[in-house]
């Protein structure tokens, strides 16, 4: 498992080794052994699948507040995205700043997105699956956005983004009242 720290604490991209033939391929997404050894220690309670018809069709920043906050780990099934994470944890040095990387079916990484950070994506390919794993259970009193636009994120997106009408009317990052607050571990 080649793993790629980022600036931000917590947050990192993890790429699987993959074990392929004319057939195909194999590869591990997630173990919680070799994960342990590499300082992880997640337990996972519900996958999530999503697909995106369209090319260009944005999802997000969201995040689940406390006590149902989730870590992520995020990786593409098919097709290919630009998944970003900010973070949001009050005191933090890194408060407000985003990290992005593709994430696609041909480079099999994923991004482990740590509570405390809003989470989005936008597609760059029709048809894309994105799979992810979340440590907390989906709790829609907890829910929370930040708007896609209000980070000075650069989306590899050269129009309007698809947007559902919730993430149409998220608050920006200046509005936020982050219910995170950052501690050093």
């Amino acid at each position: 498992m080649q793993l790629i720290k980022t600036p931000m604490q917590g947050l990192c991209v993890l790429t699987p080794q993959r074990y392929g033939d004319d057939r195909g391929f194999f590869a591990e997404t997630w173990s919680a052994r070799k994960m342990a050894d590499l300082g992880f220690a997640h337990e996972w309670v519900q996958d999530n699948h999503s697909v995106s018809a369209v090319t260009g069709t944005l999802r997000g920043l969201h995040f689940q507040s406390p006590p149902n906050a989730q870590d992520k780990l995020v990786r593409c099934g098919r097709g290919a995205l630009w998944d970003v994470a900010v973070d949001i944890r009050r005191g933090s040095p890194t408060y407000g700043q985003w990290y992005g990387t593709e994430l696609s079916a041909e480079n099999g990484s994923q991004m482990l997105v740590p509570e405390g950070f809003a989470h989005g994506f936008v597609t760059l390919e029709p048809d894309t699956e994105v799979i992810y794993k979340c440590s907390g259970f989906y709790a829609p009193d907890c829910e929370g956005s930040v708007a896609w636009d209000s980070v000075g994120i650069s989306w590899p997106i050269s129009q309007n983004p698809v947007l559902s009408d919730k993430d149409a009317r998220a608050p920006t990052l200046a509005q936020l009242e982050s219910p995170f607050e950052w501690s050093i571990t």
